[in-house]
């Protein structure tokens, strides 16, 4: 089974999407629909697979916290804390309604730029 996606396509009836509330002119915003996701999500897709532990978090996430954290200088810890507190980090990770709390762990980050291995994060680059 590979990682999930983060489903955006069902409206919920009480809650304001955060593509119909943030600024379309915001650089983060733009920047989010000029990557292609889906290139990463198939390169990076046959290392994440179930088995033993926790499901293995959505590519766009992790992917997301990543280039986050290096585009401001953050610790895992600290992107992980900052991702709830900005709904345009969430929205670049692939999240269309606002979220109270933490996406992943500190050591899940570690553990993901493990498993993608050093041609890994030259392909991101």
């Amino acid at each position: 089974m590979k990682p999930s996606k983060t489903d955006t396509s069902q409206t919920e009836l009480f809650r304001e999407r955060l593509s119909n509330q943030l600024n379309p002119q915001e650089p983060l915003f733009i920047l989010a629909g000029q990557i292609n996701w889906s290139l990463f999500e198939e390169s990076f897709g046959a290392e994440f697979t179930d088995g033993p532990g926790q499901p293995p978090k959505p590519i766009r996430l992790m992917l997301g916290l990543m280039m986050l954290q290096h585009m401001n200088a953050l610790s895992d810890e600290e992107v992980v804390k900052q991702w709830v507190q900005s709904p345009y980090w969430q929205y670049f990770c692939g999240f269309d309604y606002f979220q109270w709390k933490i996406p992943a762990d500190g050591s899940s980050m570690t553990r993901w730029r493990k498993r993608i291995g050093k041609e890994g994060l030259e392909k991101i680059l």
